[in-house]
């Protein structure tokens, strides 16, 4: 299956040419501040591109998915998850928000308990791992030279052994990985000064 990943367009998904695929991924911050127009116009976006399964997750602009259910109705064309599983073409494929405490946007919890009862929930068998932000160490360095990434994840991560691990959150950690059997893609589309020049990382998983 080739699958196709994206993230953080911040509603410059237009900019974007989207290579051809079985499976379009999106790790989250599809907008700016989760403007309804913007996620309304995502979504026909999305139902532009010729993938056969598409699946999108919030991430920590998109408020709208954090105040209430009915921004999920706005998604008509890919599949909305939010510590949800979806099987397509017998992958197992877990979805997933949330991220360590950053200013006062949605899906923040504190490091420990909270975040580790969320990723306690992926379950064993996971196939892609589809999170906002990164697992600690791992392609999330910030142009300070900060690790700011979820140490509780990266527990979860050697749980579960994901085949990919598809997140986004950290701009400047755009790019792929690998460790301990597990594909890590940072799929930022846009760059530390929210230009989406950052091209859509394709995987093939046999």
């Amino acid at each position: 299956m080739r699958v196709v990943c994206v993230s953080d367009m911040h509603g410059r998904h237009r900019d974007l040419a989207v290579p051809e695929g079985d499976l379009l991924l999106c790790a989250g911050d599809i907008s700016l501040r989760g403007e309804e127009s913007v996620v309304r116009d995502f979504d026909r976006w999305m139902g532009e591109q010729p993938h056969r399964h598409k699946i999108v997750i919030a991430g920590n602009h998109d408020l709208c998915f954090e105040r209430g259910p009915a921004a999920r109705r706005w998604l008509m064309h890919t599949r909305y998850l939010q510590d949800e599983l979806a099987v397509v073409e017998g992958l197992r494929v877990w979805g997933s928000p949330w991220q360590p405490w950053f200013l006062d946007w949605a899906f923040n919890l504190a490091r420990g308990e909270a975040l580790r009862e969320k990723w306690d929930m992926i379950p064993d068998g996971t196939d892609i791992l589809l999170t906002h932000g990164p697992p600690f160490g791992v392609l999330d360095r910030t142009v300070r030279g900060e690790s700011v990434g979820c140490e509780e994840l990266l527990a979860a991560v050697r749980r579960v052994r994901p085949r990919l691990h598809v997140f986004g959150h950290i701009h400047e950690g755009y790019g792929v990985s690998e460790a301990e059997g597990t594909l890590f893609v940072n799929a930022s589309s846009c760059d530390v000064r929210y230009r989406a020049v950052q091209a859509p990382v394709v995987v093939d998983l046999p």
